[in-house]
């Protein structure tokens, strides 16, 4: 039941806790309500990776969703991706407020391997409601990247909002309801460490990009407080200082 005026959120989470996650943080949930929630708001989790999801009775009770990135990719044909990809149009259909990895359009793996790292990132707004205020930004902020597909083709009728030197579609908004974005605003720097150990660990990554993905993380604090803001403000349909 949804409380009077009470803005309510749901995390579909598509990745499963990392041990260090778990010991930190107390596992993603936290880490990405920490990051996106504000006080008097409910936030519901849903493990869609191992096949947790809403209702479809209950989607209307919530003001927007957010869907983690996950290992898995996003063009898979796993029962829990296509189920997923089949609430996203729901949600969509419905006007609901979605952040989420890319889900439209073309995606494939990249030809340029892994992103990983801290990248700088060129944004490249058109006049929206829900970034009303961001002039005060710098024109190009860093962020926490750890991907390895990219979006070859977006869907008709989206904007492309940010890139970088290594990815051409770093955010595309799709109206007014739907952030898709390639970053990890969630992301704190030790998180990354750890991801890095155990993408080495599973000779998923070489050594040399690992070394300089942890060498970026050294030079400066990633923009991360910046890229909180713009997701609660898309979330939320408001510029919070």
């Amino acid at each position: 039941m949804r409380i009077e005026g009470e803005k309510r959120y749901a995390l579909l989470l598509a990745a499963r806790d990392s041990d260090y996650v778990k010991k930190v943080y107390g596992g993603y949930f936290n880490v990405f309500v920490a990051a996106f929630g504000e006080e008097g708001e409910r936030w519901d989790l849903f493990r869609v990776v191992d096949g947790e999801f809403p209702s479809m009775n209950e989607l209307h009770n919530y003001d927007g969703f957010v869907v983690s990135g996950s290992p898995y990719d996003a063009y898979g044909e796993d029962s829990w991706i296509l189920e997923l990809r089949f609430l996203l149009q729901t949600l969509v259909a419905m006007q609901k407020k979605v952040l989420c990895r890319a889900f439209s359009g073309k995606v494939i793996k990249a030809y340029s391997g892994w992103d990983i790292g801290k990248v700088k990132i060129v944004k490249d707004f058109s006049p929206r409601t829900f970034l009303d205020g961001l002039d005060e930004f710098p024109p190009a902020l860093s962020i926490i990247e750890c991907h390895q597909d990219e979006v070859w083709e977006v869907p008709l009728g989206a904007e492309v909002n940010a890139f970088s030197d290594k990815t051409s579609v770093e955010m595309v908004a799709i109206g007014d309801n739907i952030l898709e974005i390639q970053w990890h605003p969630e992301y704190t720097k030790d998180i990354l460490n750890n991801l890095i150990d155990r993408l080495l660990t599973n000779n998923a990554i070489e050594k040399g990009s690992a070394e300089e993905a942890r060498l970026k993380l050294q030079v400066a604090e990633p923009d991360r407080k910046c890229w909180e803001r713009i997701c609660r403000a898309f979330l939320k349909g408001k510029w919070n200082q």
